[in-house]
C-alpha cells in the first residue's frame, strides 16, 4: 500500500496575523500537510506580536505582490491547494490599494490555479460584507451601539439568504471576489469555500457587545480554515461565517456546522 503523501498547501499573505496562525498550525502537522507561503515581504504586519511570528523556511517562501500576475504563478508552482488570506485588510484603504490586491490579486491567484491546474481553494471573504445590516438594521444596529436592553432573544441572523450589504470599497471587494472565486468554481472546477471570517486580533480577545458579535478567536479562525480545506477535497463551492459563537452574535454559523463540521470552541 502506498503512502500517502502530506497535502501540499500554500498561504498567501502567510506573515499576515492570520495567514501565519495558519502556517503554524497546519504546518505542525507535517503528516497531513506540506506547508508554503508567500507575500510582499519578510516582515509582519502590525497585526501580529513580533515574538509570535513562526519564520518559514526560505525553500518554502516566495516573494509575490498580489498584482504581478507572473509572481503569483511562480509562487504557486507545485501546490496542491491554495489558502488565498493576502489582502490588503484595511476598511480605510483607497479604491487604489483596494484594487491592486484584493480585486486584482484575487484575480491572479485563480488564473494562476487555472493554469497551473491547482483545484483546491479556500478563499477569505469578510464579515463586513454584510456590515450594512449593523449600520442601517435593527436589531443590529442595538448590537453595534451597546443597546442591548432592545435586543430580541434569540437574535435573528443574517444568513447566505440575505444579500451582500457592504459599506465602502474593502467589503465591496470581498463581494467581488466571492463572485469570481464562485465563476472559477463553475467554469474550470476548481473546488471552493469561501470563508466570512469576524474580527480576528493579536490579543485574541473581545469585550462588549458589538465587538464580541463580529469576534474570531485564534482557534476557531485556524480551525475553520482547516475544514475548508478538507472540504476542498470533493468538488464544492461554498460560502461561509467565520466567527466564535457569543450571546450577541448576529451572523449564521449553522450552514458552517452543516457544511464544513465547524463547531465553535471560543
Amino acid at each position: 500500500m502506498t503512502e500517502e503523501k502530506p497535502l501540499k498547501v500554500h498561504v498567501t499573505g502567510v506573515y499576515g496575523l492570520i495567514g501565519n496562525l495558519v502556517y503554524r498550525h497546519l504546518s505542525a502537522q507535517k503528516d497531513q500537510y506540506d506547508v508554503y507561503g508567500s507575500g510582499r515581504r519578510t516582515v509582519s504586519s502590525d497585526r501580529i506580536n513580533e515574538e509570535a511570528i513562526r519564520q518559514v523556511p526560505t525553500e518554502h517562501f516566495t516573494i509575490a505582490d498580489l498584482s504581478d500576475a507572473d509572481a503569483v504563478l511562480n509562487a504557486l508552482q507545485g501546490v496542491d491547494a491554495v489558502i488565498h488570506l493576502g489582502a490588503v485588510p484595511d476598511p480605510n484603504a483607497s479604491f487604489e490599494k483596494i484594487l491592486s490586491s484584493n480585486v486584482i490579486g484575487t484575480y491572479n491567484v485563480l488564473e494562476a490555479c487555472r493554469k497551473i491546474g491547482i483545484k483546491r481553494v479556500v478563499y477569505a471573504s469578510s464579515i463586513m460584507v454584510s456590515w450594512g445590516y449593523a449600520q442601517f438594521e435593527e436589531p443590529y444596529v442595538s448590537i453595534r451601539e451597546g443597546r442591548i436592553e432592545d435586543l430580541p432573544d434569540p437574535i435573528p441572523p443574517i444568513t447566505l439568504s440575505h444579500l451582500p450589504r457592504p459599506t465602502e470599497p474593502y467589503s465591496a471587494s470581498k463581494v467581488w471576489a466571492e463572485g469570481i472565486c464562485r465563476t472559477y468554481s463553475d467554469a474550470h472546477g476548481i473546488s471552493t469555500v469561501c470563508i466570512r471570517i469576524g474580527w480576528v486580533n493579536k490579543e485574541n480577545a473581545a469585550s462588549g457587545p458589538f465587538p464580541e458579535s463580529i469576534w474570531c478567536s485564534h482557534q476557531d479562525i485556524v480551525h475553520i480554515i482547516e475544514l475548508a480545506l478538507n472540504a476542498t477535497a470533493a468538488p464544492v463551492f461554498e460560502i461561509c461565517y467565520g466567527v466564535t459563537d457569543s450571546k450577541y452574535r448576529w451572523v449564521d454559523i449553522d450552514h458552517s456546522r452543516e457544511r464544513l463540521g465547524y463547531v465553535s470552541g471560543g
